[in-house]
């Protein structure tokens, strides 16, 4: 069973262990260096995803105005070419 262990944690228990603090003990203190929190990261890719959502909608509310603006110079164009070409 402790065969298991090691092999999934890559190395024995206590020195996966000692691996852990030691990393979590660095990046805790960076992120305190930069006034992270992990609340400030969840909010953060909250509101990003949030931002991206409502500029999506509004680039496509765009692209609709874009396919009406050309939708009233190309259907008349296009009503026209195709009455010429109807008589032929």
């Amino acid at each position: 069973m402790s065969d298991q262990v090691n092999r999934f944690l890559g190395d024995s228990l206590g020195r996966t262990l000692i691996k852990l603090i030691v990393v979590s003990l660095i990046v805790g203190f960076v992120m305190t260096v930069f006034g992270l929190t992990p609340w400030n990261i969840i909010y953060g890719f909250r509101d990003f995803v949030l931002d991206l959502w409502h500029r999506g909608f509004s680039a496509l509310g765009r692209v609709g105005d874009y396919l009406l603006l050309g939708a009233t110079i190309v259907i008349p164009i296009f009503i026209i070419l195709r009455l010429f070409s109807y008589n032929r």
